[in-house]
């Protein structure tokens, strides 16, 4: 993990929790926010969206931000069932996940659509977390940089900065199934990730750019993934949903 970039930890909890437990959940990590004097990361958690009012009050004055799982393209209209980034920002979403592998897999969205739905997340005020990852076949295929450079190109907003960008890399075999991407693998995307910021968006800005790993990261693997120069933190799925497992996982990044 570089120096010159500031760790980020986020949490997606998916659609997973009903009031009590998403209250439970904010309020264990806000506590254990009391005893931190000066946070040298950022921390957000990505919650179902009906719940982000009342996780927001949790972590209200606790330093954990909160972010949305997804966003419309659109700002407003007739959308029927997405959500508004104008909105989302509106109630307090500091961050947004754009193109998240269920997202491209269930729902169908190609690099257009996440393209744009990181540029409207942006244009609200928001930090877009822009999802990018290959699967098994395609790994075995030898086909894993190209698969991750092709989603990187078509997906990066144009107006994308390191104060309003970042990408999480998360290989979709390694995506709740307990199986990881072993270090040097990872290092490996980081860095092909990094290099083709490098062509895309100039050399000083890309290397401000925060880059996740976002493969079933845990307590047991975070602190020597995170230590891997090109990866600045993770995109937690599973252990985030517990509190001491998300915790352990900030840590290691600390």
């Amino acid at each position: 993990m570089s120096t010159i970039r500031r760790p980020l930890i986020a949490g997606n909890w998916k659609m997973n929790g009903l009031k009590k437990d998403a209250t439970k959940l904010a309020s264990n990590l806000a506590k254990r926010m009391i005893n931190i004097n000066k946070l040298k990361l950022d921390i957000v958690v990505c919650p179902p969206s009906p719940l982000l009012g009342l996780v927001e009050n949790a972590l209200k004055g606790s330093g954990v931000k909160i972010g949305s799982q997804d966003n419309s393209y659109a700002k407003s209209g007739a959308y029927t069932g997405d959500t508004s980034p104008l909105l989302l920002k509106n109630i307090g979403c500091s961050f947004a996940i754009v193109g998240h592998s269920e997202r491209r897999t269930i729902h169908g969205e190609d690099d257009k659509i996440v393209k744009a739905k990181a540029e409207s997340a942006i244009d609200a005020g928001m930090i877009a977390i822009v999802c990018v990852g290959e699967t098994l076949k395609q790994r075995k295929a030898g086909r894993a940089i190209l698969t991750n450079r092709k989603q990187l190109l078509g997906s990066l907003p144009k107006q994308a900065t390191a104060k309003n960008t970042v990408i999480a890399y998360e290989p979709v075999w390694a995506i709740g199934t307990g199986e990881v991407a072993t270090p040097a693998q990872t290092q490996e995307i980081h860095a092909s990730i990094r290099a083709e910021l490098v062509k895309a968006i100039g050399e000083k800005e890309a290397f401000k750019i925060r880059i996740l790993y976002g493969g079933s990261m845990n307590p047991h693997n975070a602190k020597e993934l995170i230590s891997l120069p090109d990866v600045d933190g993770g995109l937690i799925g599973g252990a985030s949903l517990m509190a001491s497992d998300f915790w352990a996982i900030t840590e290691a990044a600390i």
